[in-house]
């Protein structure tokens, strides 16, 4: 498990480098380091972390194959989106199409931080978490904490992840196309809370008390 982190997380930085820095033609794209170092240095500590703490939480997140087939279009479409929006970031950059200013750069990496923060209550409050949909053995309800306000604090966290990163790289451009995101999401939810009101006993009910999916009082 150890040698299948490491490497992921490796490929995931080469990866992320080739589809941001490739098309700015310039590792001067200050705004690309930024985006990495924001994203990559906080999965790090997260991931040694789950090594030490929890390893079989981490092994659930390392699980990436969906079963679902209506899943695996969704995630599918979803890297789609990444790629484009980054690569058009990057060509952003080095054409000098839309530039945001630097303000609104460092507010959404703060932001994209905060998120990340988010991101890792929830791993602390949920160790049923994983990155497909399923209903685990022996598996209970959460229904605590950030579950007593919205029923998926996790998209919540990584919803507004997604939609700063393209404001990081400084592109109006990418934020719009990484808008088509938010139908998927919705999409994975009405999915996921389908497979979950027929697996987990008592989601029908915790549906009926924590109204919301992603967003108080909105959504």
């Amino acid at each position: 498990m150890i040698r299948e982190a490491i490497s992921k997380y490796l490929i995931g930085i080469v990866l992320f480098g080739i589809v941001i820095f490739f098309p700015a033609g310039s590792f001067q794209y200050w705004q690309g380091w930024l985006l990495m170092g924001i994203l990559f240095v906080p999965m790090l500590i997260a991931g040694v972390i789950l090594m030490i703490k929890n390893p079989a939480l981490l092994r659930k997140r390392l699980n990436a194959k969906e079963q679902e087939k209506e899943q695996k279009t969704v995630v599918a479409l979803s890297g789609l989106i990444f790629v484009v929006a980054f690569v058009v970031a990057g060509f952003n950059w080095h054409f000098q199409w839309l530039i945001l200013p630097n303000w609104i750069v460092w507010l959404a990496a703060a932001l994209f931080m905060a998120s990340y923060l988010l991101y890792a209550e929830v791993l602390r409050e949920n160790t049923y978490l994983s990155r497909t949909i399923e209903v685990q053995e022996h598996q209970k309800i959460i229904d605590t904490g950030l579950y007593a306000i919205v029923r998926h604090p996790m998209y919540m966290a990584t919803t507004i992840l997604f939609l700063m990163m393209p404001l990081v790289l400084g592109s109006l451009i990418s934020f719009f196309i990484m808008l088509l995101y938010l139908p998927l999401i919705a999409k994975r939810i009405r999915n996921e809370e389908a497979v979950l009101e027929e697996g987990l006993k008592g989601y029908r009910e915790y549906k009926q008390r924590v109204k919301y999916k992603i967003l108080p009082y909105i959504w």
